[in-house]
């Protein structure tokens, strides 16, 4: 794995890291009162499909369990349409899929730097 790569997967681990913080003894209805917490987790989000987007494609194919195109996709619509967030999409992304995620990140970076 290119050195860069590896980088930016620490990247993604970081802010996945980041956002199961922030959300930590929260509720859905945060989200709609804390304008910090919303603007800390789409950020984070945003960071993170904008490190999947910047993974060369050698790495995406070595490893098809992650949903690339999905990271990058969120990304673009949290940046490009940020006046139709979904913020019932965002919960459900951060309890469902997130802490799975997290630990897929951590197990190919562990692989890599063993």
């Amino acid at each position: 794995m290119e050195h860069k790569d590896l980088i930016r997967l620490n990247h993604m681990l970081d802010s996945t890291t980041a956002i199961l913080s922030f959300v930590k003894g929260k509720r859905r209805a945060s989200l709609n009162t804390n304008r910090l917490l919303r603007s800390g987790i789409l950020r984070e989000f945003e960071i993170l499909g904008e490190a999947a987007n910047q993974i060369s494609k050698k790495t995406k194919d070595q490893f098809p369990e992650i949903p690339w195109k999905q990271l990058v996709g969120m990304r673009n619509r949290l940046i490009h349409a940020y006046f139709d967030t979904d913020l019932d999409i965002i919960w459900k992304t951060i309890r469902d899929y997130l802490p799975a995620f997290s630990r897929q990140l951590q197990n190919i970076i562990s692989e890599q730097t063993e």
